[in-house]
C-alpha cells in the first residue's frame, strides 16, 4: 500500500511539465515527478515520503542521500508558494508508466508459468510447441519494448548531463538540486524498466532453447527405441498369439461398416458415394490420356529446345497429379459426408486414397523428368535404360509404401496389438529394402565388350549413366534399412524410408525448379528475347547490364530454392521452421562470442552506410570535376587536387559514420592502429610511403595533371594522380604508372612547372661560300612569321660552327604551349628549308651531288701507274675494264628492251 500511495501522491500534486512530444519522453518526466515535495499536499505525507527516500538514491552513491532528501523533508512545511511555480504534469503520464510496468509484470507472469509448465516430464510435442510459441511471442514483444526505451533513456541522460557534475565543496541551490533529483529519478526508473525487460528477454530465449532441446531429445529417444527383432522367435510368437484377437477386431469393424450401410445407406448417400467413385475412376484412368495430349510432346520432334522440354515436363506433372488428387479427395469426402464408414476407419480410407494419389504423383514425376517413352523430351541427362529402370524402381517403392501405410492405418483403426504393428512396419521396411536392392543390382553395368587382342585392361562402357556415388548411397540405405528392421530398430528403418522418399521428391522438384529459373529468368534477360529488348528500349540498360541482372536474379533465386529445399528436407528430423527463424534472427541481430557481440545486421547496415557515403562522394566528385570547377579560373592541376581531396574527405567521413554505427569509437580504433603499426612497419611500408607521397603531391603540387614531365627515359603528360601512383601518358599513347615515392624522392623534369611556354631549337647547315648574315636573317624571318612563336623573347639564331664544307646555325624560338613543340618544329623545318633552297644557300640534290672530289692525290696516282706498268698489269686491267664495261652496257640494253 505504501508504493501505491506514493504513486497516487505523484499523480495529484507537484508535477512537472513535459516538453518532449514522444510517449516515453512523457513517461520519463512522469517518473521524475515522484519527488517528496509533491506529497506535501496529501493528507498522509509520512507514508509517501518513506518509500520516496528509499527509492530516490536507488542508482546513486550513498553520500548523495542527505543532500537529495533534506530539501525534500524541509520543503513541505512552508513550501506551498514554491510548489506553485512548476506547472502540473498531465494526468496520463503516470498511467503510461503503469501500463509499461503492467506489461512487464504480465510478461514475467506468463514466462514464469511457461517455465513451471516446462518442468513437467509428461509433455507431448504439441504441448512443447504451445509453450515455445507463447514464450517466443512474449519475448518478441518485450524485445521491441527494450528497443523503444533506448531513445527516452538517452534523452533523460542527456538532460541530466546538462546540469554538470555535482559540486563537492559548495552546496547547490534548491532549484538545481530539485532538478537534479527529478532527472536522476527519471534516468533510474527508465533504466530499471529497461533492465527488467532485458532480463525477461533472456528468460524467454532460455525457455525457447529448453523447448527445442526437449523436442530433440524426445525425437531422438523415439527414433532409436528398439523393439523385438524380426529375426527373433519372440516377436512372431506374440504375433500368432494376438492374431485371433485382431481377427475378431477386424470382423467387428466390418460388421460396423455393414451396420452403418444399413442405417445410413439411403438412396441419396449411395448415389453420392457412387458418383464420387465414378468421378475418381474417371479421373484416374482419364489422366493417362489427358497428360500425354496436354503435354504437347510430339513424337516426331527430334530436338526440342530446353525451354520446350521443361514446359512439357511441368505440364505432365500437373496433368498427371491434379486429377488423381481430386479423385482421391472426392472419395474420401463422400465417405466422410455420408457417414457410411466408422470414424475410426476413416484414416484407413485416407491412407488408401492418399497412397493412390502418391503413386500417381510419382508416376507423373518420373514421366515428366525421365520421359522413358520419349527420350527427345527428357530434361534430365539420363540414358534410356536408366530412365526405364528408375521409373520402375520409384513406382515399386511408392506402391510398397502405400500398402504398408494402409495396413498400419488399419491396425490403428482396429486397435491391433503392438507386435502386429511392429511386424507390419518391419516387413514393409524389409520389402522396401529388397526392392531397392533389386533395382540397384539392375543398375549394374551389364554390357561387356569382348577383348579383341591381348593388351592392357580397358574398363567396360557404362549403360546406366547413374553415378557411382549415387549407387553407393543407395546400397548404404539398403544395408541400414534392412539391418535396422531385422535387429529391432523398426522405427528408425521406417523413418529412413520416409525420409528417403521425401528427400528424393524434394530433390527432383528442386532440379526442375532450378532449371526453370535458369531458362525462364536467366535466358529471358540474357538472350535476344522480347522482354530483354523491351527493357533495353524503355530503361536504357545495356545488354551487359541485363546479363549481370540475369546472373544476380538467377543466383538469388537459386539460393532461396536451396534454402527452402534444405528446410523441407530437415523438417522431419525434428528441425522446426521456428528454430531456423530463431537461429537466423539471433545470428542477424547479434550473437556473442565471449564478451564480444557480433551483429550481422549492424555489419550489413554499416557496409550500407559506407556504400551510400562512397556513392554520394563519387557524385560530388563528378559534379566538381564536370560542372563547378570547369566554370572557375583554376588550372587543371588544381582542379584535380580539389576533386581528389574531396574524394578522400568524403570517404573518410563515410568510414567514420560506418564505424560510429558499429560502435567503434576513436579509442578503439587507436588500439587497432597500434596493432597494425607493426605490419605497417614491415609489410605496408612502401604502400604508406606512396600514400604520404601522394598527399604531398596534391598539397605541394610540384607536378600537376596536364604537366609534361620527363622521368628517366619516359616523357609524357600527367593524366591522373591517385593515392598510390601517378599515371603518365607518353606520346605513343602508352600509360606509365609511376609510384608516388619516386616522384618525391627522384629527379623529375617538369617542362611546364612555371608556365606552359617552351623552347624549340633547330639546327641548320648552309654552304660555306654563302653569306652567314643573310642566312641568319632568312632563318629568323621564317621563325617570326610563324603564328605559334612568341614575339618576346624574340627568335634568335646562334652561329655555332664554321665547318669545312658547311656553316652550322641553331635557331632558338619560344612557343606559347610546350605541347605544340613537335608541330612548330616541323613547320619551321619546312619553312627554313624552302627559303634557303630558293635563295641557293642549300644546293639542289642531283646525280652529281653525291660525287665527292678528293684533291691532292696526284702524286699517289702517278706512283700507282708506274707500279702497274712495271708489272704489266695496266693493259690487262684496261682490257678487263673495257670488257666489263661492254658487258654492263649489253645487259642494260637488254633490260631496257
Amino acid at each position: 500500500m505504501t508504493r501505491t500511495q506514493e504513486r497516487t501522491c505523484k499523480l495529484d500534486g507537484g508535477a512537472r511539465p513535459s516538453r518532449l512530444p514522444t510517449l516515453f519522453a512523457a513517461l520519463m518526466l512522469g517518473l521524475a515527478a515522484a519527488s517528496p515535495p509533491a506529497c506535501a499536499e496529501t493528507p498522509a505525507p509520512t507514508p509517501a515520503q518513506a518509500p520516496a527516500q528509499a527509492q530516490a538514491p536507488a542508482g546513486k552513491p550513498a553520500e548523495a542521500k542527505p543532500s537529495e532528501t533534506k530539501p525534500a523533508e524541509t520543503k513541505p512545511a512552508g513550501a506551498k508558494p514554491t510548489a506553485a511555480k512548476p506547472a502540473p504534469v498531465p494526468a496520463d503520464v503516470p498511467e503510461q508508466y503503469k501500463a509499461v510496468r503492467a506489461k512487464l509484470d504480465a510478461a514475467k507472469s506468463e514466462l514464469d508459468a511457461r517455465e513451471k509448465q516446462l518442468g513437467h516430464t509428461d509433455l507431448t510435442v504439441a504441448d512443447l510447441t504451445a509453450i515455445r510459441d507463447s514464450a517466443a511471442a512474449v519475448t518478441d514483444e518485450i524485445r521491441g519494448l527494450v528497443t523503444r526505451l533506448d531513445g527516452p533513456l538517452e534523452a533523460a541522460r542527456e538532460r541530466l548531463t546538462q546540469l554538470g557534475p555535482k559540486p563537492k565543496d559548495t552546496q547547490e541551490s534548491p532549484e538545481v538540486a530539485e532538478q537534479r533529483a527529478e532527472r536522476e529519478a527519471a534516468v533510474t526508473r527508465i533504466d530499471e524498466s529497461q533492465r527488467l525487460a532485458r532480463s525477461l528477454v533472456v528468460q524467454g530465449d532460455q525457455i525457447v532453447d529448453r523447448v527445442s532441446n526437449r523436442r530433440r531429445e524426445s525425437f531422438t529417444r523415439d527414433l532409436f527405441q528398439r523393439s523385438q527383432p524380426l529375426i527373433g522367435p519372440g516377436l512372431w510368437a506374440k504375433v500368432m498369439a494376438d492374431v485371433p484377437r485382431d481377427t475378431r477386431a477386424l470382423q467387428s469393424a466390418v460388421s460396423d461398416i455393414g451396420l452403418l450401410f444399413s442405417r445410413n445407406g439411403s438412396l441419396g448417400n449411395l448415389l453420392f458415394l457412387g458418383l464420387a467413385f465414378g468421378i475418381s475412376v474417371a479421373l484416374y484412368f482419364g489422366r493417362r490420356n489427358i497428360a500425354p495430349r496436354g503435354a504437347h510432346r510430339d513424337v516426331g520432334t527430334t530436338d526440342p529446345s530446353r525451354r520446350a522440354r521443361l514446359l512439357a515436363a511441368w505440364r505432365v506433372i500437373l496433368l498427371g497429379t491434379v486429377p488423381a488428387v481430386a479423385g482421391s479427395y472426392a472419395v474420401y469426402y463422400a465417405l466422410d459426408a455420408t457417414n457410411l464408414l466408422p470414424s475410426r476407419l476413416l484414416p484407413v480410407a485416407a491412407a488408401i486414397s492418399g497412397g493412390l494419389a502418391f503413386i500417381a504423383f510419382v508416376e507423373a514425376l518420373c514421366d515428366g523428368l525421365l520421359s522413358p517413352e520419349k527420350p527427345a523430351w527428357r530434361p534430365a541427362p539420363v540414358g534410356d535404360a536408366a530412365a526405364t529402370r528408375l521409373t520402375r524402381l520409384a513406382v515399386g517403392i511408392a506402391t510398397v509404401v502405400t500398402v504398408v501405410k494402409s495396413v498400419e492405418a488399419l491396425n490403428s483403426g482396429i486397435s491391433a496389438a503392438l507386435p502386429i504393428s511392429i511386424a507390419t512396419r518391419g516387413l514393409g521396411a524389409v520389402a522396401t529394402a529388397l526392392i531397392l536392392a533389386i533395382g540397384l543390382h539392375r543398375f549394374a553395368d551389364t554390357e561387356q565388350e569382348e577383348e579383341a587382342c591381348f593388351g592392357p585392361y580397358v574398363p567396360t562402357k557404362s549403360t546406366t549413366s547413374i553415378g557411382g556415388p549415387a549407387r553407393l548411397l543407395g546400397w548404404a540405405a539398403v544395408a541400414v534399412i534392412g539391418l535396422g528392421a531385422l535387429v529391432g530398430y523398426v522405427a528408425f528403418a521406417t523413418f529412413l524410408i520416409d525420409q528417403f522418399i521425401w528427400a528424393a521428391c524434394i530433390l527432383v522438384l528442386l532440379y526442375l525448379l532450378v532449371q526453370s529459373v535458369d531458362i525462364f529468368i536467366g535466358r529471358a534477360l540474357s538472350d535476344e528475347t522480347r522482354l530483354a529488348t523491351t527493357l533495353q528500349a524503355n530503361t536504357g540498360l545495356r545488354k551487359r547490364s541485363l546479363n549481370q541482372i540475369s546472373v544476380l536474379a538467377t543466383g538469388g533465386a537459386r539460393v532461396v530454392l536451396f534454402l527452402v529445399a534444405a528446410l523441407l528436407v530437415l523438417a522431419p528430423w525434428g528441425l522446426d521452421s521456428t528454430d531456423i527463424v530463431s537461429s537466423v534472427r539471433q545470428a542477424f541481430f547479434g550473437f556473442k562470442v565471449g564478451d564480444v557481440t557480433i551483429s550481422l545486421s549492424s555489419i550489413a547496415l554499416g557496409i550500407g552506410i559506407l556504400a551510400v557515403g562512397v556513392f554520394i562522394t563519387k557524385g560530388v566528385q563528378r559534379w566538381l570535376e564536370n560542372t563547378y570547377l570547369p566554370a572557375t579560373d583554376l588550372d587543371a592541376g588544381l582542379r584535380n587536387s580539389i576533386t581528389t581531396v574531396a574524394g578522400y574527405c568524403g570517404f573518410l567521413l563515410a568510414l567514420a559514420l560506418a564505424f560510429s554505427y558499429l560502435g567503434l569509437s576513436l579509442e578503439k580504433l587507436t588500439l587497432v592502429a597500434g596493432a597494425l603499426s607493426v605490419g605497417i612497419g614491415f609489410g605496408l611500408q612502401s604502400i604508406v610511403n606512396n600514400f604520404v607521397s601522394g598527399l604531398l603531391l596534391l598539397w605541394e603540387r610540384p607536378i600537376r595533371v596536364g604537366d609534361q614531365v620527363v622521368i628517366g627515359d619516359s616523357e609524357g603528360i600527367v593524366k591522373r594522380i591517385s593515392v598510390r601512383s601517378t599515371e603518365i601518358q607518353t606520346f605513343d599513347r602508352s600509360a606509365v604508372i609511376v609510384p608516388n615515392s619516386n616522384l618525391i624522392s627522384g629527379v623529375v623534369k617538369n617542362r611546364v612547372r612555371g608556365d606552359r611556354s617552351g623552347r624549340v631549337s633547330i639546327t641548320v647547315s648552309v654552304l660555306r661560300n654563302q653569306d652567314p648574315v643573310r642566312a641568319a636573317e632568312m632563318i629568323t624571318g621564317c621563325a617570326i612569321a610563324h603564328a605559334d612563336v612568341l614575339k618576346e623573347p624574340a627568335p634568335r639564331v646562334v652561329f655555332k660552327k664554321i665547318g669545312d664544307p658547311f656553316l652550322e646555325f641553331e635557331l632558338l624560338v619560344w612557343i606559347t604551349d610546350v605541347s605544340l613543340g613537335q608541330k612548330v618544329l616541323t613547320d619551321l623545318n619546312f619553312s627554313v628549308f624552302a627559303s634557303l633552297c630558293e635563295a641557293g644557300f642549300i644546293p639542289p640534290l642531283g646525280p652529281g651531288s653525291s660525287i665527292v672530289t678528293v684533291q691532292g692525290l696526284d702524286s699517289m696516282q702517278t706512283a700507282m701507274g708506274e707500279i702497274a706498268s712495271r708489272f704489266g698489269l695496266a693493259a690487262p686491267a684496261a682490257e678487263a675494264g673495257e670488257g666489263s664495261r661492254a658487258q654492263r652496257d649489253r645487259s642494260l640494253r637488254s633490260a631496257g628492251g
